[in-house]
């Protein structure tokens, strides 16, 4: 069974406190509309009306051709971080598809694996993917626009 993983909330609790994002920006701050604004840190909806930070993130250890970088939004006040469990968080079945992709221990996507499946299929789609023993994780992504939801590992 797969492990799911949101953000550290070390690095969150920097952002919202006014550190810098991967672009080496202070994250903008928005109030959230109460739909299609997942945080990253909870993996729950910001719900309309309260405050939330938007800022460029790069699920990478280190920067490289394949550390693609992209927006997140988080709660703007301190949330508690989604704990990784091996069941598939809530929050994504809220949309209807999802694009996952393989990455081995360096990083590099692993060729085939990349692909856009409904969200009904995501956690059966997960696990063939982690199945192949090159593939270290997955990474669980909006199918489209591309933004980082959360992280996949081997159990």
């Amino acid at each position: 069974m797969p492990l799911y993983s949101a953000l550290p909330t070390e690095m969150v609790r920097a952002l919202q406190a006014g550190g810098v994002d991967a672009n080496g920006q202070i994250a903008e701050f928005s109030t959230s509309d109460g739909s299609s604004n997942p945080c990253r840190h909870c993996l729950q909806d910001i719900p309309q009306g309260h405050g939330m930070l938007i800022l460029a993130y790069r699920p990478f250890a280190r920067v490289h051709p394949y550390a693609e970088t992209g927006p997140v939004f988080l709660c703007s006040d301190q949330c508690d971080r989604w704990q990784s469990v091996s069941n598939l968080p809530p929050i994504l079945a809220t949309s209807p598809e999802y694009l996952i992709k393989g990455y081995d221990a360096a990083e590099r996507i692993v060729y085939g694996t990349g692909t856009v499946v409904p969200a009904i299929t995501l956690s059966a789609s997960i696990d063939a993917i982690l199945e192949n023993p090159a593939v270290a994780f997955v990474h669980i992504r909006s199918a489209r626009n591309n933004c980082y939801q959360a992280r996949a590992d081997k159990g």
